[in-house]
């Protein structure tokens, strides 16, 4: 079998190389305690876009440090009773994608909530560090020179699919005992992370999520592509590497690996051997922390790309659900 990583009976027991700061705990509880003070002020405006058959709106919400996060959301025209509500989570630097991308889910019966990372892409979230628009780099380092690790901006980003997913709930056709989140990449890591902080989501769907055991990737020499900003980084601010060890435990705090053992939500995370991008080991570095009920499909022969079968399995798992 192909192989870019440790052997999958390795894989299988492997619990990550990255560090896991001794407040972690602490350094979350207080982040969702200043969440729970937000008050979400959702507002629906329809869309200039309408589909046959569905109804499209954009939502703006607030999110902690001040800033309105928007998402896309999408419903079937008629329908009886509550919905199951879907959060859908998008790529790095992407956005939430056109509504027509969404009316699988909606077909399906749910409700989807599609939501714009705060500041990246194209997507209508703020980034509240003082600047308009979306940019493309350097997101999830963004903070760590702070001596404060609360000021992290994928601390922010993560909160804000924990808000999301209470928008759902709290939207009066929407079943809040029946919330599934799912994405892939970033999505994959952002659901993940919702699925921690929000522990009443029923399910999660994630493919080879990103954002997890920064230092294996570093080890790894695959430190390009997606997470290219962590190899500039050094570069540029610490070209001795005299503060690695402070930065890759700053870093710990928006690690999935440490995230993950807080999920409780019925997971399926889904992963290629052969993934160059998001490397195997550090998916299973998430997956081995959880405890909740979950599985992984594994495809030996593919990579972080569309991978064949993927979406008809995760539809046929929904129907289940």
């Amino acid at each position: 079998m192909p192989m870019i990583d440790k052997p999958l009976e390795e894989l299988k027991v492997y619990m990550g190389s990255s560090p896991k700061p001794a407040d972690f705990d602490a350094y979350w509880d207080k982040a969702l305690a200043e969440l729970a003070a937000v008050e979400p002020q959702a507002e629906f405006v329809e869309s200039k876009v309408q589909i046959k058959n569905f109804k499209c709106y954009d939502i703006y919400f607030n999110g902690v440090s001040g800033a309105r996060i928007h998402a896309k959301h999408i419903i079937p025209e008629k329908f009886e009773g509550k919905l199951r509500g879907m959060l859908h989570f998008h790529g790095y630097s992407g956005d939430s994608g056109d509504f027509e991308s969404h009316i699988s889910h909606a077909a399906m019966g749910y409700a989807v909530f599609a939501m714009d990372a705060r500041g990246q892409g194209g997507g209508a979230s703020e980034d509240v560090g003082g600047y308009g628009g979306g940019t493309y780099h350097g997101l999830f380092i963004r903070g760590v020179e702070n001596e404060d690790p609360q000021k992290l901006l994928f601390r922010d980003v993560f909160l804000d699919t924990a808000q999301l997913a209470r928008v759902a709930a709290e939207t009066e056709y929407v079943d809040e005992n029946h919330i599934t989140a799912q994405g892939g990449s970033q999505g994959g890591a952002l659901t993940l992370a919702c699925a921690a902080l929000y522990p009443n989501l029923k399910r999660a769907y994630a493919t080879y999520p990103f954002l997890c055991d920064y230092k294996r990737v570093w080890d790894m020499d695959l430190d390009v592509r997606a997470y290219e900003e962590l190899r500039t980084y050094f570069r540029h601010c610490d070209p001795t590497h005299a503060r690695e060890d402070e930065i890759f435990m700053r870093l710990g705090y928006i690690d999935i690996a440490n995230l993950a053992s807080r999920i409780k939500a019925k997971t399926t995370v889904f992963t290629g051997l052969m993934d160059n991008v998001c490397p195997p080991s550090t998916q299973f570095a998430a997956y081995n922390h959880m405890t909740c009920e979950k599985d992984m499909i594994i495809y030996p022969d593919y990579g972080h790309e569309a991978i064949k079968g993927r979406r008809d399995t995760e539809c046929m798992m929904m129907l289940q659900d």
